[in-house]
């Protein structure tokens, strides 16, 4: 997969996928990044990239004869992405789709937001990490992506972990342990020890959907649901 990043701060990329898995996956060539730095499309001197809102309002918006020039010179295929508060949001099958691109634009605005004009224009697909603001999309590009790339082939060691993690198939993931055996005076669950792969297995579900309808009702109600399709 090839990635784009379209931002004023490249010098913050790769930041944490440079490291553990998403990082091995970048040195073997599973994944591949470029950072372009948006100010290089600047008309001025100065690199300005943005400018007063109009009808007057708070912070600045991002220029779009800026960004657009940005967007010509190195978009030409697959997905263009804004992130933004107002998208669609980050779920895990969301993720699946995005894998199995071939490439991924992605804009990382600032300031009060982008020209809505921008938008319009190159149909950009906007997404959602969480209902809540942060500084700039940069870190919410590297939270997508985190969960993006761990999905392509090779970059986990072991693919079956994947079927079992939260959001696979709607249902929070089961409580894990490890040695030693007691610590604390807490044991693990005997079932886990028993070595019965299909009481362990059917003791995850349990697990599973109890935590699941406990703690994200929402989802327990999705996981119904596709069982009565």
């Amino acid at each position: 997969m090839k990635v784009k990043i379209l931002t004023i701060f490249p010098e913050i990329f790769p930041g944490f996928l440079g490291y553990s898995l998403t990082g091995k996956a970048l040195k073997e060539g599973i994944w591949s990044l470029d950072a372009i730095n948006i100010r290089d499309y600047a008309f001025d001197k100065h690199g300005s990239v943005d400018d007063t809102h109009c009808g007057g309002g708070a912070g600045m918006v991002m220029r779009p004869d800026v960004l657009g020039a940005a967007i010509k010179a190195n978009y030409h295929h697959g997905r263009l992405i804004y992130m933004s508060p107002r998208g669609r949001q980050l779920t895990q099958s969301y993720a699946h789709e995005l894998s199995r691109e071939k490439e991924l634009t992605i804009i990382c605005g600032r300031f009060e937001g982008i020209d809505q004009r921008v938008l319009d224009a190159y149909n950009v697909e906007e997404v959602s990490i969480g209902d809540y603001i942060l500084t700039g999309g940069e870190q919410g590009a590297q939270i997508m992506l985190d969960a993006v790339i761990r999905l392509l082939p090779g970059v986990l060691g072991n693919s079956e972990s994947l079927g079992d993690e939260s959001f696979e198939n709607s249902l929070l993931e089961h409580p894990q342990y490890t040695r030693p055996i007691c610590w604390e005076g807490r044991e693990v669950p005997e079932v886990l020890l028993s070595g019965h792969h299909a009481k362990i297995a059917e003791w995850r579900k349990a697990q599973s959907l109890e935590i699941t309808e406990k703690r994200r009702p929402d989802l327990m109600k999705k996981y119904l649901d596709s069982k009565r399709v």
